[in-house]
């Protein structure tokens, strides 16, 4: 089995939680204040974002930084 990196376990994290709040792409890049393609980008694990990004996308996901992350599996990896 593969190991997932950190950014892709990110990028799931951001769509998994925009599809529970029912919102697009679009919205969430409106939100956050970022490019759609930016969030395409990042769901996809191709970038890795700063932390003011990071915050950036918790708060428009409404969650803390430290939920997104416990909460979603960003910090466990495949060991966990």
């Amino acid at each position: 089995m593969s190991k997932i990196n950190i950014k892709q376990r990110f990028g799931v994290a951001v769509k998994q939680r925009r599809h529970e709040l029912g919102i697009s792409q679009e919205e969430l890049s409106f939100r956050a204040g970022l490019h759609r393609t930016y969030i395409s980008d990042i769901e996809r694990g191709s970038r890795n974002p700063s932390l003011e990004n990071i915050d950036k996308l918790a708060k428009a996901l409404e969650l803390s930084v430290s939920t997104l992350f416990a909460h979603y599996g960003i910090d466990r990896g495949n060991n966990g």
